[in-house]
């Protein structure tokens, strides 16, 4: 029963794949009956996900031995693609994790988009969105895992860009779509690298052949493979400096947003790593360069974090953050910690970024946090909820990122104190702008002209409720169910070290108490802090000045290049084309002066050729006949 099941694991993302198409092609204008196929779809691959991870625990499927099956997708000469299916603990949890939170997203869609015009055309992209992540996370090899993460990209683009009417939505989607293809195609370098190597990128096979070339010797070659491979994940996962298209992709719609930070696109960068692990182990390295690009990524975002006033962009800076928590798990080693944090991360972000579009619908969009205030008395629900997320995120027992996040202190603490430090102090950020956020919007007096906000309808309030209770649930079921050692085929689970935790813990709440003094109670005066710090202040507010960096690289350095490029086209390239032309042009005509058209011209010019060569002849005749008379 438990193998059978195993088989359709295809389907787990063709129900959302079909969803896309019967929406797209015959429900374009039925828009309650196109957000119910892809709701009912999404919740199908949603439970044959839970009965794939019941029959994959029952059969004790582990990284090592997995369930495996292919067909061929295409053979042309000596080259033969195939599709495939690959069940291991860390596939299944991504199943199971992608696809409930889509389902909630859908859920809430269904309120937040109610009366948009393109509704069809949202659901639509939804089921293609979470169908290519799914096939995403069941590829048995990188051609079909990079053809699922370029449509991954696609669909990011479609939905950032989904308000194609405003500028900064078009810009947005542009952004995002060019940044990320920067890093993918240092990843498709880096596969291209292992097919001319081993002849496969069977994911399987990779697993077997690796390590023993590593220890022949082939270190460098997989040094160099490893770092482009890494590329695609910064890119993908907001790393440090491909981080800038992230905060931008707060122009879509809040669902997208969700879905996005939650459970799709940024988590695929992670992913990636965590499936090639046995490659980066290989190479000591490029595991550092990870850990501490990881580091520097959740400090960078988190410094920038705790000045910015809108609360979308907020939270964007936080999953940059969190993903570099990820990322310095997975540099540190502690493959299980990086995923327990990835699920985790899944619910709670996913929690404070309903609870973000529940308030901004609630106030007209209104996103700056500094125009709400006292929304706790009109929407207690959202509140509850949004207070249960920032709990979670910030790492406060018994919450599921206190769980998590101390497994990633822990395994920092165990290769570095300074990436340990580092680590904590980010830690002590998040908790100070997610309390931040949550004491500014939510207490004091409402802002002038917001006192009309009331609790959103129940299709947008249930998925808060789900999620919220998978923001406690999860850290202490995860940890108590042996989650790592599932993930690390048998392993022993890892300990958390009470030290850190009461350290972590007691900087949680050292950062809430910061907050509520200068946003809960205004003991603080805000303002007047902020120029205390001055520059520093100014720096973190724009964001480091990155995007203009940027901006000033495109402009001044692309286009000066490109006007040089111009000038050499113009003038050297242009010149010596039209230079060997007059060239050409002023032969023919010297030549030409010979034609005169009198026979007796023609014939002079003949008889003293002939007469030239014959003389020519009768020279060479001579020189080889002495020749040959010198040799005999």
């Amino acid at each position: 029963m438990e193998e059978a099941l195993l088989d359709y694991a295809w389907l787990v993302p063709a129900f959302p794949a079909a969803g896309f198409v019967l929406i797209s092609f015959w429900m374009k204008s039925s828009r309650k009956l196109s957000a119910g196929i892809a709701i009912a779809l999404s919740f199908c691959s949603f439970l044959l996900s839970l009965g794939l991870a019941w029959s994959g625990i029952q059969l004790g499927l582990s990284t090592a031995e997995p369930f495996v099956r292919r067909l061929t997708w295409f053979q042309t000469g000596g080259l033969q693609a195939e599709l495939g299916v690959l069940l291991d603990p860390l596939s299944i949890l991504l199943l199971v994790v992608v696809t409930s939170v889509s389902l909630l997203v859908q859920i809430y869609s269904v309120g937040y988009m109610k009366g948009e015009k393109d509704y069809s055309r949202f659901f639509a992209f939804l089921c293609l969105f979470s169908a290519s992540m799914l096939g995403l996370v069941l590829a048995v090899n990188l051609l079909q895992l990079y053809v699922c993460w370029e449509l991954v990209g696609l669909c990011s683009y479609l939905l950032i860009g989904f308000y194609y009417g405003r500028i900064a939505a078009r810009e947005a989607a542009k952004k995002a779509f060019i940044t990320t293809r920067v890093g993918d195609f240092g990843l498709l370098l880096g596969i291209l690298l292992l097919e001319i190597q081993f002849g496969t990128l069977d994911f399987p096979a990779l697993r077997e052949q690796v390590p023993a070339f590593a220890s022949l010797g082939g270190a460098g070659f997989l040094t160099l493979t490893g770092v482009l491979l890494f590329l695609g994940p910064v890119g993908k996962s907001g790393q440090f400096p491909l981080h800038v298209w992230l905060p931008d992709a707060m122009e879509g719609p809040t669902p997208v947003s969700a879905l996005i930070h939650a459970a799709t696109m940024v988590i695929a960068g992670v992913y990636l790593i965590a499936r090639s692990f046995f490659l980066f182990e290989a190479v000591p390295q490029v595991m550092m360069v990870i850990a501490w690009l990881g580091a520097f990524t959740a400090l960078f975002a988190a410094s920038i974090a705790i000045t910015q006033r809108a609360i979308k962009r907020i939270l964007a800076y936080s999953t940059i953050s969190q993903l570099g928590y990820m990322m310095l798990a997975l540099g540190a080693g502690s493959l299980s910690a990086s995923l327990f944090h990835l699920m985790t991360h899944a619910f709670f972000k996913a929690l404070l970024f309903l609870c973000a579009g529940a308030v901004m619908h609630a106030l007209q969009d209104e996103a700056d946090i500094f125009c709400m205030g006292g929304l706790r008395k009109r929407m207690p629900v959202t509140f509850a909820a949004m207070t249960i997320g920032v709990l979670a995120i910030s790492g406060i027992p018994p919450f599921a990122g206190f769980f998590s996040k101390d497994e990633i202190l822990g395994a920092a603490l165990q290769v570095s104190l300074p990436l340990y430090l580092v680590a904590s102090l980010t830690s002590f950020l998040t908790a100070f702008y997610m309390a931040r956020l949550l004491f500014a919007a939510f207490w004091g007096e409402p802002a002038k002209g917001k006192c009309n906000a009331q609790e959103v309808s129940w299709p947008m309030r249930f998925p808060l409720l789900i999620l919220a209770a998978l923001s406690v649930l999860s850290g202490i079921l995860g940890y108590e169910g042996g989650l790592g050692s599932w993930l690390s085929g048998g392993a022993v689970q890892e300990e958390m070290n009470p030290s850190v935790a009461v350290l972590s813990t007691l900087l949680a709440l050292s950062a809430f108490g910061l907050a509520w003094n200068i946003y809960g109670s205004k003991r603080w005066d805000a303002s007047l802090l902020a120029l205390r710090f001055g520059r520093l202040y100014t720096w973190s507010f724009h964001k480091y000045y990155v995007d203009e960096f940027y901006a000033f690289a495109v402009q001044y350095l692309v286009d000066g290049a490109g006007r040089v490029l111009y000038w050499l086209d113009l003038h050297v390239i242009d010149g010596i084309v039209n230079g060997l032309a007059r060239l050409t042009l002023h032969c023919s005509r010297l030549f030409s002066r010979a034609q005169s058209g009198q026979t007796q011209q023609y014939a002079a010019v003949l008889f003293v050729g002939v007469l030239l060569l014959t003389v020519y002849g009768v020279c060479y005749a001579q020189r080889l006949w002495a020749l040959a008379g010198g040799v005999s």
